[in-house]
């Protein structure tokens, strides 16, 4: 979606996990069994009709449909099949496509799925042209921060420090977005356009202050990751006050190479396109990056608080987020 406002590139989404699966290690399969217990997303992953979704209930005003472009819907899912479907095509991509290690329970299942899913809204972007049933192309999911507060806090605390930040901006509502994926057909401008027109419809209706969420390059050697590394660390940390530190433990040091090494132009060209749409848009990024064997990555934070969004994305999409009003 280069050149038309839309703040992240058509290429290379498959990967754009902008929570990322934070490295946990493969669990013995009884505990992978534990999110049933809990009444979470493996339920939605095994047995249909369980952990009924309350998408409705929490996103009250709100329609279910956020916008079309042509046979494109984007919309947040409200049924647990739904949710299904958007664990399918995160399998299809993350564990077919990439190099991600699926454990037992998710392949068994073929969908990704964690105890997170159910407590999470899945915006959804659904091609109605397709033969058979609707087919989800495109997903994202977002965690609000009460319900975060609530139940198991936010995805992103495995890898990242953000205690800190939500603490000195305690008046501030905080919005996680993670495992976006787009089937690799659709990963064009209209798809990465609607996903975004989705996102930013929901942060309007919830008075949302602040995005946050882990970004991934792909590769566990951050040695042969220096220049965009060091690219980030010196052109675009955030701020103390918005800043946080990788874990303890899991902390790589991004300034790889001196500030006097760094080619911006070159490091902007190795940067992932969805990095490079979150720079558009004004976002910074935390202190340290975090490996991820599990889905050979390496992650690093992103923090975007609305307030420094670029001007011309907000005008693109409006006031009302009415661009692609259904």
């Amino acid at each position: 979606m280069r050149g038309a406002m839309a703040p992240f590139a058509v290429q290379d989404l498959s990967r754009s996990r902008l929570t990322a699966s934070a490295g946990r290690s493969v669990l013995p399969f009884s505990n992978l069994l534990m999110p049933l217990r809990m009444g979470g997303s493996a339920a939605i992953g095994f047995f249909p009709g369980a952990a009924p979704n309350a998408a409705l209930a929490r996103n009250r005003g709100l329609g279910a449909t956020l916008g079309r472009i042509g046979s494109l819907e984007v919309r947040l899912a409200t049924r647990p099949k739904e949710i299904r479907r958007a664990q399918r095509l995160r399998f299809e991509v993350f564990y077919g496509e990439m190099d991600a290690l699926a454990n037992p329970a998710v392949r068994l299942a073929r969908r990704d799925f964690d105890a997170f899913d159910a407590l999470c809204d899945h915006l959804l972007v659904i091609d109605h042209d397709r033969p058979g049933e609707p087919a989800v192309v495109g997903t994202y999911r977002l965690l609000r921060q009460e319900i975060a507060e609530r139940n198991l806090g936010f995805y992103t605390a495995g890898e990242y420090d953000i205690a800190p930040i939500l603490r000195a901006h305690a008046g501030k509502r905080f919005l996680e977005l993670g495992r976006s994926c787009v089937l690799k057909e659709y990963r064009n401008k209209r798809t990465v356009e609607l996903l975004w027109h989705g996102i930013w419809t929901y942060v309007l209706h919830h008075g949302i202050d602040v995005m946050l969420g882990c970004a991934s390059l792909e590769g566990t050697d951050p040695d042969a990751l220096a220049l965009p590394l060091s690219f980030l660390h010196h052109h675009a940390r955030a701020p103390e006050d918005w800043r946080a530190r990788a874990v303890a433990g899991r902390y790589v040091a991004m300034d790889r190479l001196p500030r006097e090494a760094v080619d911006p132009k070159m490091a902007l060209h190795a940067l992932p396109p969805l990095i490079k749409g979150y720079l558009r848009l004004g976002a910074t990024f935390g202190d340290g990056a975090v490996i991820d064997r599990q889905f050979n990555t390496t992650d690093v934070l992103v923090v975007l608080p609305v307030s420094a969004i670029s001007p011309r994305y907000k005008a693109h999409f409006g006031p009302g987020a009415d661009r692609h009003a259904a």
